[in-house]
């Protein structure tokens, strides 16, 4: 299977000039590097080219590393049936600069760069309908960021009184607790080891 992927590799950086590098993942799946202002061109040839045949786009999703110019790595999963394939398209952006969107390509993609959008903020250039998809209209912020708080900005509750849904700063209020560490609930109840000394060292004095 390696041998096949590393041949497909091979083959596709060769033959276009959009891939740049390729490696094979050691659990088997090809992983190809690409430019994203090219992205659409290489997606199509990987769907039509009779060695490839990729027709089935699986999944689009993305990698946050605030630390690199290139904030961001979107990734393409590709399955081609004919070939029993898998593959992977992995193009670098950053903050500013949209990808092209895919959708002439696979229109599955249209939901998955909503996703990526909605996730991540990476703009898609010409998508036909790029809004929020998991989270609410009124969202702040890109909850898969690397930077993104983990208990967000706001959180929701019902109003019995308003009869609505209610947006709130997020409160983390908590009173202090003593704890009881021997208590069977919160501590053991057994001797641990080295204890039994420390009893014996009180019953002699």
């Amino acid at each position: 299977m390696n041998e096949a992927l590393t041949e497909l590799g091979d083959y596709v950086v060769a033959t276009r000039g959009e891939a740049t590098a390729f490696e094979v993942a050691p659990h088997g799946e090809l992983a190809i590097v690409a430019s994203a202002s090219q992205i659409a061109k290489l997606l199509t040839f990987l769907r039509e080219d009779a060695a490839c045949q990729f027709t089935i786009l699986i999944d689009i999703t993305a990698v946050d590393w605030p630390e690199r110019t290139m904030r961001f790595d979107v990734i393409y999963n590709l399955l081609s049936l004919t070939h029993n394939q898998r593959i992977r398209v992995k193009v670098a952006c950053d903050e500013s600069d949209p990808v092209p969107s895919v959708t002439s390509v696979y229109s599955a993609a249209a939901w998955y760069e909503r996703e990526v959008w909605d996730m991540y903020g990476i703009m898609f250039s010409d998508h036909p309908d790029l809004r929020r998809l998991l989270t609410d209209y009124g969202f702040e912020g890109h909850p898969l960021r690397k930077d993104f708080p983990l208990t967000g900005y706001v959180e929701v509750r019902y109003d019995d009184e308003e009869k609505r849904v209610v947006y709130e700063p997020v409160k983390l209020t908590q009173e202090f607790r003593r704890f009881d560490f021997m208590s069977p609930w919160e501590g053991a109840q057994y001797i641990l080891h080295g204890d039994e000394k420390a009893e014996d060292q009180e019953a002699e004095g």
